[in-house]
């Protein structure tokens, strides 16, 4: 069932990317982007974190109700991360109600040691996954929606084989502290397994941005609340500054696009 779900996600995704290109000739509808950098880079699922300081670029070329987003991240020093090169559509976009699907190709990269002629030496690994994802969201004002957020990844190298990660989630976004300063404000809870392990988490995002200008900060804080998921007492936050170009055109939800 759920590769039948990638299989379907992924053919849905190449027809809409061929409606997309019998549109008007206008290459790209729109291109932007956040780079961001923090003393502890988080992924996807908030309680998994690199432990160290990070970049992470998060791209988005927009075409009709189709876009690529690539998302990258390196440790500070330059050695990648992971990659992921997310392929979304909306595949309903009504005044109240939206609904987006997503597939991606990704790469987790890791630093093994190995012996050779008797030395050690540390090597760059790369592991293979693939994930769909599933994200309905209710727009209850203009300041305010709630949403669910369901993505199954499969590995197919050493590691994790099967991730499933259930989201519920409320935003509150441009939130005005004053004339010029607004807020966005994601908490959360989620239910994740990875392989034969669950665990059950809650976690937030608060974005603090000024109006037309490109730089923002975003805390993260999450909580492990039930897991099987080591670390058992798990507790994770981190502290990012963004850039967001062009200038003035944000996507910084959290620094997460759920």
């Amino acid at each position: 069932m759920k590769n039948t779900l990638h299989i379907l996600l992924f053919l849905f995704l190449g027809i809409a990317i061929g409606k997309a290109q019998k549109e008007d000739g206008k290459f790209l509808d729109d291109f932007r982007g956040t780079a961001s950098v923090t003393h502890n880079g988080i992924s996807l699922v908030p309680s998994f974190s690199l432990g160290d300081p990070a970049l992470l670029f998060d791209l988005k070329f927009t075409k009709g109700r189709l876009s690529f987003e690539p998302d990258m991240r390196f440790a500070l020093e330059g050695k990648p991360w992971s990659f992921l090169f997310w392929f979304r559509y909306k595949a309903i976009e009504k005044e109240r109600f939206s609904l987006r699907v997503g597939a991606h190709p990704a790469l987790n990269f890791r630093t093994v040691s190995i012996i050779r002629d008797g030395q050690t030496e540390e090597l760059l690994e790369s592991r293979r996954y693939v994930a769909a994802e599933v994200v309905p969201n209710y727009k209850v004002s203009d300041k305010v929606s709630v949403g669910m957020y369901y993505l199954h990844g499969r590995g197919f190298d050493e590691g994790v084989k099967e991730t499933n990660f259930l989201v519920l989630n409320a935003n509150f976004s441009n939130i005005p502290i004053s004339k010029n300063y607004y807020f966005n404000f994601t908490p959360q809870v989620y239910y994740l397994t990875t392989d034969d392990l669950t665990g059950y988490y809650t976690a937030g995002f608060l974005t603090l941005a000024k109006k037309d200008f490109p730089l923002s900060i975003t805390a993260m804080v999450n909580k492990g609340i039930d897991t099987q998921i080591l670390p058992d007492d798990d507790f994770t936050w981190s502290i990012l500054l963004n850039y967001s170009f062009p200038s003035g055109r944000r996507n910084v939800n959290g620094k997460r696009k759920i």
